[in-house]
């Protein structure tokens, strides 16, 4: 069956969130091959919240405790079989995901042959040595490609909302920043977890060396272990050290961990978390093997040691002895935490509008021209900010532009004008990118890479998605009437021309110190 004439795609997800979140990049792959199909992801019910605002899926089917056992199957099944799927593909390796799809009558099913099930389906992908030594992602992107289907490994993104958003950030709005979150569980087993004392003492070091606070994270099952974090703090601390264990939902954790400026963790779910919302990341492996399911974006630190028994994929320790983990030191540990916190202050820049004026798809040389002020920028500079290009660009997808032009008239502002970078989206809308604005992913990925701390930062943009994108960060936002001058954007300031956007800057950044 040719796959684009398929319009009701049934996905059948895994069960963990850290191998759920690896999957993301396999799910958008798909909607981009599929554009016009109906994409449902059958999932577990405490999986599912990481797609509650995921563009890329339609619906999201739930694998409750109504559908245990025997019974619950055939329920399933008879269900599936109602909804006329046409097509199932099954990320999750089990066998129980083959027999239910087969049940099911889905008339084409896709997945590894493992766990016995490769007679249960109509395509089964063959799974060698060679596919676990690959990284998770991959893996799951290996999948559709073998079955012909179109796809590339990218970076995982958990789609928030802005509300989202502002309830995290309303929720530490007391502590003083930076914010240095640590996740000291981990579900798989006490073989991934670093030592409770020793998460203290990087947490005592941060909050004496930054004057920052510290925020502890985990499940209803992980509060002894925040306790003991707690317990091992001085107390003249704890005013300074916030304990979220056991007390949020998986949508608000994913919020709050990406309100954190610094995120310390084990390989654990919110680890995966952790890069998928952008936040400058610090993992500890024992265990297991970051080159399998580590942090797939540079930037981010991952401390693991060369020991002779490492990795096991144990959930405890078989010699009782955890030498993986106790060759992780404290000081290691703070020095990869104090690297990453973020100590820059940026101005980011929209560019058509803002920069110079806007040609509707400027694609030419001869409609490039630049406000007369863009020159006061280096003010900017010469006060200690970054200058950061922060610009969507739909039409080289369109097929408007050529991607080429973009970065050379990107260059333009670095070489004459003195900015650090210049990022932009290439992609059409309809690709539901994290770079294109108001997704916040070109900032985020500025603070990765730059050191930007977003919440001493601004924004100038003469559109809506700029304010919204600044919002989304919690930078300052000014809204420059040189573009498109809509009306009645939210912003912390209006300013009719560029001098008058970077003397506002300069006087509040005073204001600020």
């Amino acid at each position: 069956m040719p796959y684009d004439s398929c319009s009701n795609v049934l996905i059948r997800g895994v069960n963990w969130i850290g191998d759920a979140v690896m999957t993301m990049p396999a799910l958008k792959a798909l909607r981009k091959a599929m554009p016009e199909a109906r994409l449902s992801l059958l999932v577990k019910p405490w999986v599912s919240e990481l797609f509650k605002k995921d563009p890329n899926i339609d619906e999201l089917i739930l694998y409750g405790t109504e559908y245990k056992g025997l019974m619950g199957k055939y329920r399933l099944s008879r269900y599936l079989k109602g909804r006329g799927f046409c097509l199932a593909i099954l990320l999750q390796n089990a066998f129980d995901a083959g027999l239910i799809t087969y049940l099911s009558g889905i008339p084409e099913r896709i997945g590894y042959r493992r766990d016995g099930r490769g007679l249960l389906l109509t395509k089964p992908i063959p799974y060698g040595k060679e596919d676990r030594q690959m990284h998770h992602i991959l893996y799951y992107i290996e999948l559709l490609r073998r079955a012909g289907i179109k796809a590339e490994p990218i970076v995982p993104w958990i789609y928030l909302s802005l509300s989202e958003r502002l309830d995290a950030r309303k929720t530490l709005e007391g502590l003083r920043k930076p914010v240095l979150g640590i996740n000291p569980g981990a579900t798989y087993g006490s073989s991934k977890r670093w030592y409770p004392q020793r998460f203290a003492g990087v947490a005592q070091r941060f909050i004496e060396e930054s004057i920052g606070s510290v925020v502890i994270f985990g499940g209803s099952s992980e509060i002894e272990i925040a306790d003991e974090i707690m317990g091992h703090l001085p107390e003249m601390y704890h005013s300074r050290c916030v304990s979220m264990a056991g007390k949020t939902t998986l949508r608000q954790l994913i919020s709050l961990i990406s309100e954190c400026d610094v995120f310390l963790t084990n390989d654990s779910g919110p680890m995966h978390i952790g890069y998928a919302v952008r936040t400058p990341l610090v993992s500890l492996f024992g265990s297991t093997e970051p080159s399998l399911t580590g942090p797939p974006e540079k930037g981010n630190i991952v401390i693991k040691k060369d020991i002779r028994c490492s990795p096991c994929f144990k959930r405890q320790c078989k010699e009782d002895t955890l030498k993986c983990m106790d060759a992780i030191g404290m000081d290691e540990v703070f020095s990869a935490v104090r690297n990453l916190i973020p100590k820059n202050r940026a101005v980011f820049f929209d560019r058509d509008g803002t920069l110079c004026k806007d040609k509707n798809y400027l694609n030419n040389w001869d409609d490039f021209e630049v406000f007369e002020d863009v020159s006061e920028v280096r003010r900017l500079k010469e006060k200690g900010f970054r200058l950061i290009g922060i610009s969507n660009q739909s039409g080289i997808a369109r097929g408007i532009i050529d991607e080429a032009f973009v970065r050379d008239i990107n260059d333009v502002f670095i070489r004459q004008y003195g900015f650090d970078e210049f990022y932009y989206c290439p992609h059409h809308p309809d690709e539901h990118c994290p770079c294109r604005k108001p997704e916040p992913d070109m900032l985020l990925r500025a603070r990765l890479e730059h050191g930007i701390d977003l919440k001493a930062s601004y924004m100038i943009g003469d559109k809506s998605a700029d304010i919204e994108v600044s919002n989304a960060v919690g930078s300052k936002s000014i809204h420059i009437l040189t573009g498109q001058e809509e009306k009645g954007l939210d912003a912390d300031f209006t300013a009719t021309s560029l001098k008058q956007a970077v003397e506002w800057i300069i006087k509040d950044a005073t204001k600020e110190v």
